[in-house]
C-alpha cells in the first residue's frame, strides 16, 4: 500500500476554503461571529474569527463544524464545497 503525500499548502488551502465558507453561510444566516461562538458554547469571537480566516494555525476541527452545521441548519457537506452558491458582497464582510 502506498502513501500519499499532502503538502502543508494543500492542506492550508481546505482549511481556508472551510473558513471562508462558515464565514459565507454564517453571513447568509444573518448571524454574527459572537452569535455563532456563544451558540457553540463559548463566550468571545476569538476562534471564530481567527479559523474564518485561517490565522495563527487557527482552523476549525470536526466538532466546531458539526455544532456550526446544525446551528445554520445546513449540511456539514457545504463546508468542503469549492465555491458557496452566492459570493459575498463587499459590504457584507
Amino acid at each position: 500500500m502506498s502513501q500519499t503525500a499532502f503538502s502543508d499548502e494543500e492542506i492550508q488551502n481546505i482549511y481556508k476554503l472551510i473558513g471562508e465558507n462558515v464565514k459565507h453561510y454564517r453571513m447568509q444566516k444573518g448571524m454574527s461571529q459572537l452569535s455563532l461562538s456563544q451558540e457553540m458554547g463559548y463566550s468571545s469571537v476569538s476562534l471564530v474569527s481567527a479559523a474564518e480566516l485561517c490565522n495563527d494555525g487557527k482552523h476549525f476541527n470536526i466538532e466546531h463544524l458539526y455544532k456550526i452545521s446544525k446551528i445554520l441548519e445546513i449540511p456539514i457537506t457545504q463546508f468542503f464545497e469549492s465555491t458557496p452558491s452566492e459570493p459575498l458582497s463587499e459590504s457584507n464582510q
